[in-house]
């Protein structure tokens, strides 16, 4: 299977990219997802060896912070079933899940951060998700050479 890249937003007051790298052996289930589409991408499309862009979003500046990859292939959010959890989905069930998660792993955070304005001033990534208008998907798809640009930014 062809390796595919994503973006993932977190903002960093609630899980930061320094939080990953510190998380035993720098890997974290990526669970509390609550939309459809985005759950579409990790229950089904998104794949062991996948790389991530880490992106902080609701900072100052939001920005690309570096770089994870999958570990574990989607499962059942298991937060979606606890109810004290701020995920908790009662209409979510054991036999039937609604909402999905992965597992991942810190690769490298950036010396410097890629900005939302650096990375709007590249016209190499004028298509990409997170530059379209109303795009507020925290997990998106990214293509290769989106993803080749952005990491010569670095």
């Amino acid at each position: 299977m062809t390796k595919q890249y994503w973006l993932f937003k977190s903002e960093p007051g609630v899980f930061s990219i320094t939080d990953l790298e510190k998380s035993k052996d720098r890997t974290t289930c990526w669970d509390g997802v609550r939309n459809y589409q985005a759950r579409n991408f990790l229950s089904q499309k998104i794949s062991v060896g996948d790389e991530i862009f880490f992106y902080h979003s609701n900072s100052d500046p939001s920005a690309i912070v570096g770089i994870a990859q999958v570990v574990k292939a989607g499962y059942p959010d298991l937060s979606a079933f606890d109810s004290k959890s701020d995920h908790f989905d009662e209409k979510s069930k054991l036999d039937n899940p609604t909402w999905y998660a992965v597992d991942i792993k810190h690769v490298e955070t950036f010396k410097k951060p890629i900005s939302l304005v650096d990375l709007k001033k590249n016209p190499k990534l004028k298509n990409m998700v997170l530059l379209q208008k109303g795009s507020r998907l925290s997990v998106q798809p990214v293509s290769e050479n989106e993803w080749k640009a952005i990491v010569a930014m670095k």
